[in-house]
């Protein structure tokens, strides 16, 4: 698998200043959605490539390509 390099994304001063002012709270908050979002989404593209997978073995690989393979 070929390694990809490290991408810097720049946002506009709009954008920055809207996220400036959310409290660290607020930031957290759709931090965490974001990743649940993620992690459905990863869910269910692994259920539906392996159907024939547990509940189990799904979780587990949902983690693992979250964590990128560390698990």
């Amino acid at each position: 698998m070929q390694r990809r390099l490290p991408t810097i994304e720049v946002i506009d001063d709009q954008t920055a200043a809207m996220w400036r002012g959310k409290s660290g709270a607020q930031r957290l908050q759709v931090a965490t959605l974001m990743f649940r979002s993620a992690r459905t989404f990863i869910f269910h593209a692994v259920r539906q490539a392996h159907p024939e997978w547990t509940d189990q073995q799904v979780h587990r690989e949902t983690a693992k390509r979250i964590s990128h393979g560390a698990c």
